[in-house]
């Protein structure tokens, strides 16, 4: 980018300097429509300057309110799934069983609490009252799912909804399953969309480059994904300046 707009800006000081050298020695009658052509050439390579750094910036601009967009919904899947994880031990594999997972179920609200019983065993060694120390889980009651993680929002019964995408149907790529660690089974799960779809309108050129972005402050590679179908992890590959508060 920075070599184009160098070359652009040369080419300019280059045709401003063959306006003044035809103004100083071309023949009068010559000079007038030449150098009528030249300023206008001398406009639009300004032109083609200023758009070789605007159009980046527009670009950024955009796409950093459809991340934004994507990434909100994509916290609220790993909010649900890590839910039903909790309730039942697995990740759901689609989006209607996720769905009616947080319409149904509901969380168990438990107590914990520290207390002392008498160690039998030990006082019969001893002679001696011994006890030990215990925590006890009391059961207070439910909550369901939806109230504590949406809080009177239905926003989860469109959270697979792509935003943005050319086609309103169009929907996070979800998967679940489990890898295995040590021989432990580990259920994992993994939601994601290309930045091809999010940024569909936009430059081909600027796209391509974002595609292969590396950055700390960047969302890597060609897709916005949370969790992985490789590795125990629901992180998102986005840098903290995207998305909601988590």
């Amino acid at each position: 980018m920075l070599q184009i707009i160098l070359l652009v800006v040369a080419a300019i000081l280059l045709t401003i300097g063959l306006v003044w050298v035809v103004d100083r020695y071309l023949p009068s009658k010559f000079k007038p429509v030449l150098i009528i052509l030249l300023w206008v050439l001398i406009g639009y390579l300004g032109y083609a300057t200023y758009n070789s750094i605007n159009d980046p910036i527009k670009f950024n601009k955009i796409k950093n309110k459809r991340y934004a967009d994507a990434i909100d919904k994509l916290i609220d899947i790993r909010d649900a799934q890590l839910a039903h994880k909790q309730v039942t031990g697995t990740f759901a594999n689609n989006f209607d069983n996720l769905v009616k997972f947080i319409d149904t179920a509901h969380f168990t609200l438990t107590q914990r609490r520290d207390s002392s019983v008498l160690d039998v065993e030990m006082t019969k060694r001893y002679g001696v009252d011994t006890f030990k120390e215990i925590t006890l889980i009391d059961t207070l009651g439910t909550r369901a799912v939806k109230d504590s993680l949406f809080k009177g929002s239905e926003r989860y019964k469109t959270m697979m909804n792509v935003p943005h995408a050319v086609n309103k149907d169009e929907k996070f790529e979800l998967q679940a399953g489990f890898i295995e660690q040590n021989d432990i089974k580990i259920p994992v799960f993994e939601a994601k969309v290309k930045k091809n779809v999010i940024l569909h309108d936009q430059d081909k050129d600027l796209l391509i480059q974002e595609n292969q972005v590396v950055s700390v402050d960047g969302v890597d590679g060609d897709a916005i994904v949370v969790g992985s179908m490789t590795e125990v992890s629901t992180n998102g590959n986005w840098p903290k300046n995207y998305g909601k508060a988590e």
